[in-house]
């Protein structure tokens, strides 16, 4: 094992594909040139040349477009946002176009392609650059949606992504960039529509997914000391969701509580509590409780910013509701 950065990570995994496949290339906002707004692509552009890493103008919608229409004449394209708020320009290209070519055309096109980025808040962006998507995209039939929390999981997943024959939107954090953890030195691949359960525990399951889930794990270490066990699991996968590994969890502990940094209306916490309570309603103890931001825009004070946006206090509190303590 080795420990790299979560950019390095991403760089890793799309430079691995990429030697591995010549129809692969990456296109976005200062990608080559600059080597990516948060140098998830630095050296890219040295190994790879310009005609397979391409710096774009600031037109997503265009390179969204011209990307989705390669990948009908064989071409495996990676686009990079330089935060999914600048996708809202390209979505029409992502929800009418790649999320329905296969189906459309009775399956005589496939589209291969990756849309990555930050998603959600990075601090004081303020609130047209501060906006969850998951569940956004997540809604759409024909989208596979990706959200990891560790660079292990974003090179592992990203190269199956890159890998998949249908449209993928993998989902980052200006603030995990930095993150450093352990990656294997050869070669692996995770499947896309696994959790992987973080934390083993006994008495609450708390579900999370990318940055925010770390929060979850300092209240699992303060409920600890008081003799709480909380079973965390990481989603990774928001589309297609992996339904059994919170099902099964639920059965072991009773009580749910779900941490999503999306607004509370319609989310993907939404989802879990319909599953949960469809499929496994006779095993809960108590009423699932899901915690997600503040029902407004995001606030630039950073005074605010901090009420608006979960912690690890609002888990813990949580936690001892559903355990009616």
């Amino acid at each position: 094992m080795k420990t790299i950065q979560f950019r390095e990570a991403i760089c890793e995994a799309m430079s691995e594909e990429m030697r591995r496949d010549e129809s692969i290339y990456l296109m976005g906002e200062e990608v080559a040139e600059y080597n990516g707004a948060y140098k998830a692509s630095k050296g890219m552009l040295d190994e790879f040349g310009a005609k397979r890493v391409i710096d774009t103008p600031i037109a997503e919608l265009g390179f969204a477009g011209i990307a989705i229409g390669s990948t009908m004449t064989g071409n495996r394209p990676i686009v990079e946002y330089m935060t999914f708020n600048f996708s809202l320009v390209g979505i029409d290209q992502i929800i009418n176009n790649a999320a329905k070519i296969r189906q459309m055309s009775g399956g005589q096109f496939k589209c291969p392609i990756v849309f990555r980025g930050p998603t959600a808040s990075a601090g004081q962006l303020a609130a047209t650059h501060s906006q969850a998507f998951e569940s956004w995209f997540a809604n759409t039939p024909g989208l596979k949606v990706i959200v990891p929390s560790n660079p292990y999981d974003a090179k592992g997943l990203l190269k199956s992504a890159i890998r998949d024959d249908d449209p993928v939107i993998f989902m980052e954090s200006e603030q995990m960039y930095g993150d450093k953890g352990e990656v294997p030195e050869g070669e692996y691949t995770i499947p896309i529509g696994v959790a992987e359960i973080k934390r083993e525990g006994t008495d609450v399951t708390v579900v999370s997914f990318g940055k925010i889930i770390k929060e979850a794990y300092k209240a699992s270490d303060e409920l600890a000391k008081e003799g709480i066990s909380c079973e965390i699991i990481d989603l990774r996968t928001v589309r297609p969701l992996d339904r059994n590994a919170v099902l099964e969890s639920v059965k072991k502990t009773n009580r749910l509580v779900v941490l999503e940094e999306a607004w509370p209306f319609g989310n993907v916490a939404t989802e879990l509590t319909y599953l949960v309570q469809s499929e496994a309603f006779d095993y809960l103890d108590a009423p699932i409780v899901k915690i997600n931001t503040a029902d407004t825009p995001a606030p630039y004070s950073p005074v605010l910013l901090a009420e608006w946006l979960p912690n690890s206090d609002s888990v813990i509190k949580a936690v001892k509701k559903v355990m009616y303590k």
